[in-house]
């Protein structure tokens, strides 16, 4: 095996006098240092120094970053600012004004790789099978590096494997304003190359020692000669034990490099291995798992049982990192095992990191599992900490709330008084999952014109990152218009050609439903509204989508096709009552139906076609007086007096009285009835010329629990916008409420109609 070594000069650096430098005179190529100093995701700085290595880490705060991400840090109890900020807010003096900017700042400074490793500090085992940057080790000088680096040079054909090794970890202990200098050393890279020659020699822990060198001088990681290694371990995994994997694993992860090929093959192993898992090895695996978010799911679901098993002895950051690393890798957990980790964490939530907390909310949110304890005491702790959690945690959590259905006002309220102040570090993706979860609970809290303003200036002011994430502008509409409020130039950019055509080319996800919805929106509530719209083909599209997503839904329910059964039956057949979607763009679908001036039911559905099982005789659209002699007779039917009693029986109650002389048009399935009545075959529907028109049109709706805010009465925002467009076109919604209707299918045939019956004929109009 052989790899290139590929040097490539330090942009932005200046020359830096060193005994390392003097010898690299000849013609090299140089390491891109920036390369790998910048790997976590954050941008380089614009001025670097070999010199002040220290300014380095501190350009990466500067709030003029256009990608700079911004979250909180607050990995242990009772810590809610970064660690780096602790050590600068401590040299000034409290309260004065670049103290209190500071402070501001360090809310928002999350380091994304260093604290989801807090758990590994509260164990002892976990050094065991962990890389630990700050473990201390004995510094090497400059001029014992020198010397190392002149052996190399003399001695490179009679170099020993375990001399190598060495020599590699030695050099890796020089300080660390050293590396870069050394890195773009000729007589190290010749060392690499050396250590790549002779990889075949290593063993295990010769390897190991090899990578931890590696993660300490920072080699970027995607070098060419890293993959030599990767596959080197690779072929190595059965040879090692679960905590020489772990660490493994552990340090190509803090290396910032993807091994897609080593995981495959350790998940192989443990699906083997598994149940040999300790509760520390457990924990960091799965924390690996979930930065790396590769995973079969057959091997979750062992890890999951593990979790059982240890349930008693995880600690609450522990059962942070669990949820993170499952919500990561897309991996669900069951309810069950929800359960228990939210009992472990109410016992004790006081003292749950913010991080851990918002980590957990993930889970829940991601299993929707509604723990009712859980959300209370989050209710009473999370305003008090919102306040000092950064933007992108505020967002999790309200994010949270709005996927549970969880509407706390102490929460929300918390949330909007936050935000105006420090709107400015929301991301787009912030600000978007924000104004759709306000707008999802439908609530709008005491300072909303302020919350609500600040947020939409600030869609204005981000509109380039928004270009590039299609999917939050559009996220961010829908929310407003759950909430009625309209900004008119965002809409009118967000529906013309080129920004369509852009959220269909860039955007990962299917956008036409999102488009429809405020497209169709627009069209109803905003009827002065001239600027751009969908294209008929789009519309044609988004309606086809929609409308069939509904009609799939409606049709495994049960309880929706009684309903139409019923009230087929009720009105007098298909022709009095239309399935269809009167608001496409709101996604659900309505019975309609349409009543005349004396408030009787209009064949107005041209479209139904009576089917094979439908009654050969149709009694008029004008119905037939329900009255005590026929309720008799519908309740003896050939059975006698004993229906009533057998109703009694398997209900517990009476039947529901009905008026007299409701007039309740029936049904052909009431053969004998029909014929006891004597009613008169008719001709075909009456023809349009002769159709009345409508004086009161019905929007039914069968609503249920997802509707509406947890456990109360209140529609959550898409639903309650529905219904107010269905007012402004002139409906009437009647409803059938999951409360009322389904307790109601396990009652007589009788008092379904009854019910229905009051609700079409009688409604609040």
């Amino acid at each position: 095996m052989a790899a290139t070594l590929k040097l490539l000069k330090p942009l932005g650096y200046r020359a830096f006098c060193s005994p390392f430098a003097c010898s690299a005179t000849q013609s090299v190529a140089y390491w891109n240092v920036g390369s790998f100093t910048w790997y976590r995701g954050q941008d380089p700085p614009e001025h670097s120094s070999l010199c002040h290595p220290a300014k380095k880490a501190e350009n990466t705060c500067n709030t003029s970053s256009p990608h700079k991400i911004l979250t909180t840090s607050s990995a242990l109890p009772g810590l809610e600012f970064s660690r780096a900020s602790a050590s600068k807010a401590s040299t000034l003096k409290p309260g004065s004004p670049r103290a209190m900017k500071i402070d501001e700042e360090d809310v928002e400074v999350f380091d994304s790789f260093e604290d989801p490793r807090v758990f590994l500090q509260l164990r002892p085992e976990y050094q065991l099978h962990s890389y630990n940057r700050s473990q201390p080790c004995q510094s090497l000088s400059v001029s014992e590096g020198e010397l190392i680096l002149h052996k190399v040079t003399v001695y490179q054909d009679n170099l020993q494997p375990q001399t190598i090794a060495d020599y590699l970890c030695k050099l890796s202990s020089m300080p660390a304003e050293q590396h870069p200098v050394l890195l773009s050393s000729t007589r190290f890279a010749l060392l690499c190359q050396l250590s790549v020659k002779n990889i075949q020699l290593f063993d295990v822990p010769d390897l190991i020692s090899i990578l931890k060198a590696f993660v300490s001088l920072g080699i970027p990681h995607s070098h060419s000669m890293l993959d030599v290694y990767e596959t080197r371990f690779c072929h190595k995994v059965w040879e090692m034990s679960l905590d020489q994997l772990l660490l493994v694993a552990d340090l190509w992860r803090y290396l910032g490099r993807r091994v897609p090929r080593f995981l495959k093959i350790f998940f192989s192993y443990l699906n083997l291995h598994w149940k040999d898992l300790s509760l520390s090895q457990l924990i960091h695996l799965i924390y690996i798992i979930g930065e790396s978010r590769q995973v079969p799911q057959d091997l979750m679901q062992k890890l999951e049982s593990l979790i059982l098993k240890y349930i008693d002895l995880i600690n609450l950051e522990e059962a942070g990192t669990i949820c993170l690393g499952f919500f990561k890798s897309s991996s669900s957990l069951s309810e069950f095992v929800m359960r228990k980790i939210g009992d472990l964490v109410c016992a004790d939530m006081q003292h749950l990191s913010s991080y851990a907390l918002v980590n957990i909310l993930k889970m829940f949110r991601f299993t929707h599992v509604d723990h009712i304890n859980f959300m209370k005491q989050f209710g009473q702790i999370a305003p008090q900490r919102i306040p000092s959690l950064g933007v992108q945690g505020v967002m999790h959590l309200t994010l949270a709330c709005s996927a549970l259905r969880i509407l706390d006002e102490g929460v929300m309220n918390a949330v909007a008084a936050s935000l105006p102040p420090r709107v400015a570090y929301c991301r787009s993706k912030d600000i978007a999952k924000i104004l759709w979860s306000f707008g999802t609970l439908n609530y709008k809290p005491p300072n909303a014109e302020e919350f609500y303003s600040s947020l939409i200036n600030e869609v204005h002011r981000k509109m380039p990152e928004f270009n590039r994430y299609p999917e939050h502008l559009l996220t961010c509409l829908l929310g407003l218009a759950f909430s009625e409020y309209f900004p008119i130039e965002l809409i009118n950019f967000a529906l013309s050609p080129g920004f369509v055509r852009l959220a269909q080319e860039r955007s990962k996800f299917e956008l036409t439903k999102e488009l429809y919805t405020l497209d169709g929106t627009i069209g109803v509530e905003c009827p002065d509204y001239r600027g751009n719209r969908l294209s008929s083909h789009l519309q044609q599209e988004g309606l086809e989508i929609l409308w069939n997503l509904a009609r799939k839904d409606m049709s495994s329910k049960p309880e929706f096709l009684e309903a139409l059964f019923l009230l087929e039956t009720m009105l007098g057949g298909p022709q009095y009552i239309k399935h269809h979607m009167i608001l496409p763009h709101t996604r659900s679908s309505d019975l309609e139906v349409q009543l005349d001036v004396n408030m009787k039911p209009l064949p107005f559905n041209t479209e139904a076609i009576p089917t094979e099982d439908v009654a050969k005789l149709r009694l008029k659209h004008v119905g037939v007086s329900l009255t005590d002699d026929l309720i008799n007779q519908l309740l003896r039917g050939k059975s006698g007096g004993h229906c009533q009693g057998e109703t009694e029986l398997e209900t517990g109650q009476q039947p529901i009285e009905l008026e007299k002389k409701a007039a309740i048009p029936l049904d052909c399935s009431l053969y004998s009835v029909a014929d006891r009545l004597g009613a008169m075959e008719m001709a075909g529907l009456c023809p349009p010329a002769c159709m009345q028109a409508p004086q009161v049109k019905l929007a039914i709706q069968l609503t249920n629990k997802n509707q509406y805010c947890y456990g109360s009465r209140n529609l959550l925002g898409l639903h309650n916008m529905k219904r107010r467009q269905l007012h402004r076109l002139g409906y009437h919604v009647v409803e059938l409420a999951h409360w009322e209707w389904l307790p109601l299918l396990r009652r007589t045939r009788l008092e379904k109609l009854a019910f229905l019956h009051e609700k079409v004929f009688t409604p609040d109009l």
